[in-house]
């Protein structure tokens, strides 16, 4: 018996790696001698770097940069493979690194995660994957693309800062000075978002309240994109505005697309990608994904879809191990998953379950275990009667 594990991790209470720790002890304890094998997985948001470089063996690149209000802060990035690398914006332009009080797309920026790639390209890299998500930035890009030498000018010639309030400012771009290595790299963003760049469902309507917008500032800041759309398009040629995914991250999508020709992938499959997921489900005989939670959203873009798919284009079986089950939790059955099992044994109220997060996993590993090893013997035992019952003819 071989069994692959890969789950995401349980939001503040199971890491994807104990998971594997925890599912391996309990095979071994069902199923004395069986070959596991264990692949940190994300599905292109918080901790994907962390997956990539522990499945890979890469190494983390530690730096300054400057965050979403200019600020200098501590950032990461991962290399594996020598020459990829892989970004998680959200380390140098995410929400959490503004206070709430001071939380205004008007006045962040994207600028850190143009660094980030960057020393990346000065590091040798010429194959970035980038996941956009978890932004405080509205900036539709420019802060990321003035760090790699690109410039936006006003009215008078002179060169705006890329943050928010500069979209409407925007009259002209000038590409001359872009790194130039940036024309040598392959780039990947991971994006599991559909919105356009203006209108209802673009960015600053769809994702403007969170980051601190106003309904007049959101106002003012879809002015202004509509603006920097016309000035892409009309200058450059450039027509992202409709594209989807371009307003992902406050328009960073149409800048990575627009400016640095990247291509927009599932999160979850660029992951699979990156760690050769496919090459570990060879001889595989069952699959243990899962998350902490599942419901109707896990169809869309979260770990146990991916993996699902996957599997079921090969035919593989896959159980999902979750800490809870959420509305339309079954729809995940559309996506190649045979079986959910919830972790929670016992009427309980969130933080006990939190608090008993990893022996309740265990218990319902070798649960699940169990299950399968009856599935099992009941095959066998099909098997049997039906060889005997031809022996009797």
């Amino acid at each position: 018996m071989r069994f692959l594990f890969a789950s995401d991790s349980f939001k503040g209470t199971i890491t994807s790696e104990q998971s594997i720790r925890l599912l391996t002890e309990a095979a071994n304890k069902v199923f004395p001698g069986c070959e596991t094998v264990g692949v940190p997985v994300a599905d292109g948001g918080e901790g994907t770097v962390e997956a990539v470089i522990k499945a890979t063996k890469g190494r983390w690149r530690r730096l300054m940069v400057h965050g979403p209000l200019m600020e200098e802060v501590e950032s990461f990035y991962g290399i594996f493979h020598e020459d990829s690398a892989v970004i998680e914006m959200a380390a140098a332009s995410g929400l959490p690194m503004v206070p709430p009080e001071k939380r205004n797309p008007l006045h962040t920026t994207t600028y850190g995660t143009g660094e980030l790639i960057r020393d990346a390209l000065e590091q040798g890299v010429r194959k970035l994957t980038i996941a956009i998500g978890g932004s405080a930035t509205n900036d539709g890009g420019m802060g990321a693309m003035r760090a790699l030498g690109i410039r936006f000018l006003d009215g008078k010639g002179k060169e705006l800062t890329g943050v928010g309030s500069d979209l409407a400012r925007v009259v002209d771009i000038d590409v001359s000075g872009l790194y130039p290595a940036v024309r040598e790299a392959q780039i990947t963003v991971m994006c599991d978002v559909k919105n356009p760049l203006t209108g209802p469902n673009g960015a600053t309507y769809t994702f403007g309240m969170q980051k601190g917008g106003t309904p007049e500032i959101l106002d003012q800041l879809e002015e202004g994109m509509k603006n920097y759309a016309a000035v892409m398009r009309e200058r450059m040629g450039i027509h992202v505005e409709e594209q989807a995914g371009a307003g992902a991250a406050g328009g960073l999508g149409a800048a990575l697309c627009g400016f640095l020709n990247a291509s927009l992938k599932s999160g979850i499959d660029a992951v699979l990608d990156l760690i050769d997921f496919d090459s570990l489900l060879e001889g595989t005989d069952l699959v243990v994904t899962g998350e902490g939670r599942i419901d109707w959203q896990s169809a869309y873009g979260k770990v146990p879809s991916g993996i699902g798919k996957r599997c079921k284009a090969r035919g593989i079986p896959v159980v999902a191990l979750v800490g809870g089950m959420g509305w339309e939790a079954e729809k995940i059955f559309e996506f190649g998953i045979d079986s959910i099992l919830p972790t929670i044994n016992g009427a309980m109220d969130i933080r006990e379950a939190c608090d008993r997060a990893e022996e309740l996993y265990a218990d319902a590993a070798e649960r699940m275990f169990r299950m399968v090893r009856i599935g099992m013997e009941m095959e066998a035992g099909k098997k049997k009667y039906f060889r005997n019952k031809n022996q009797n003819f």
